[in-house]
């Protein structure tokens, strides 16, 4: 079952499963890594070395791909106590099977606070969520008369565009307070011009009202269309731009443009879209850089804290990074979006 060369003339930890995912054998280097005979491995479920998580167990489960990248593994024996830190590869052997190789490091980093929510936090999110539904209730009511009123008049076309913004919002922000509400599986993406997006975001700064701020548009016409979630984008890109607003920019810019072979989470991308929200203001508070994508870390006393960690939130969903830099008068939120499938990926799943 093995490929040459020989399993134990390898130096890097290997071990290699039937079929049905159970250990059939592994090299000298993986049982000395694990500390455990290799006689005691053999049989035992492949899966089931998986001390965090259930990468493994899931991919085995789908017949689909060839290759799975496995990031961050921590690996053990059933049972045991000590665990063991790799990155990695699972891959399908020729003739049925499985090969999981193990690439050992001494300890992984701290994990991301951005990706970690407190379960206090996710409780006072639900309760938000709760009190909001009534007064959501009422502007949906308040619309709906609205555009009862605007239908008996014919000169109406600039109200009735307005209306259909309030109601197309108050059935967004139904939807995000249904998720908070109960969690539910990430909607399919879907191809989209991000430039619609963009565009439904400047519409909505413009009629927010309140703010004597200039919005630009710098868009590369040639962007293809994206997979994506056109909600999901709209309310990240959105909290960038009401951050901007907020932090006293004159002018706020939205520009776009087209990335070839980029690096993202350590896959390279044939093509990817950038996005960039530039503004004039403040600037990101010194004592705030290194907590900003934080939930509840705000440099506003009347701020939430949360647009920035469900922006980045966002971006991990379509695969994609949010970084910045600052310094007064000029601040850049840059949003990278994979276009598609990456190379990396393609050359190993086909």
């Amino acid at each position: 079952m093995f490929p040459a060369p020989a399993p134990d003339a390898l130096s890097t930890p290997v071990a290699w499963a039937d079929a049905s995912g159970h250990i059939a054998g592994v090299n000298a280097a993986f049982a000395r890594w694990l500390g455990v005979s290799a006689r005691r491995l053999q049989g035992q479920p492949l899966a089931a070395l998986e001390m965090e998580g259930d990468a493994m167990a899931r991919f085995l489960e789908n017949t689909d791909h060839d290759v799975l990248r496995l990031h961050r593994m921590v690996l053990g024996m059933p049972g045991g106590e000590t665990p063991r830190f790799a990155e990695g590869w699972l891959s399908r052997l020729d003739g049925g099977g499985w090969l999981l190789e193990a690439h050992p490091v001494d300890e992984f980093p701290a994990p991301d606070p951005t990706q970690v929510l407190p379960s206090a936090l996710g409780a006072a999110l639900k309760g938000l969520a709760h009190e909001l539904r009534n007064p959501l209730a009422g502007l949906k009511g308040a619309a709906q008369l609205l555009a009862r009123r605007a239908g008996q008049r014919t000169d109406n076309d600039d109200e009735r565009e307005l209306i259909d913004l309030m109601e197309s919002e108050i059935g967004r922000l139904n939807t995000l307070l249904d998720q908070l509400l109960s969690p539910a599986p990430q909607r399919p993406h879907a191809p989209l011009n991000i430039h619609a997006v963009l565009e439904r975001v400047l519409r909505l700064a413009e009629t927010e009202g309140g703010w004597s701020v200039r919005l630009q548009r710098d868009y590369d016409p040639s962007l293809p269309e994206l997979p994506g979630d056109a909600d999901r984008l709209t309310q990240a890109v959105w909290n960038l731009v009401r951050n901007a607003i907020q932090a006293g920019a004159a002018s706020v810019v939205l520009r776009t443009r087209v990335e070839h072979g980029l690096r993202i989470h350590d896959h390279l991308h044939t093509m990817a879209l950038r996005v960039e929200i530039i503004d004039d203001g403040r600037g990101v508070p010194e004592e705030l850089a290194e907590h900003l994508f934080l939930p509840l870390v705000s440099g506003r006393a009347e701020g939430s804290g949360l647009g920035l960690a469900l922006a980045q939130q966002v971006a991990r969903e379509h695969r994609g990074t949010l970084t910045y830099r600052s310094r007064p008068g000029h601040t850049v939120f840059t949003l990278l979006l994979p276009q598609g499938g990456d190379e990396e990926e393609e050359r190993h799943v086909h």
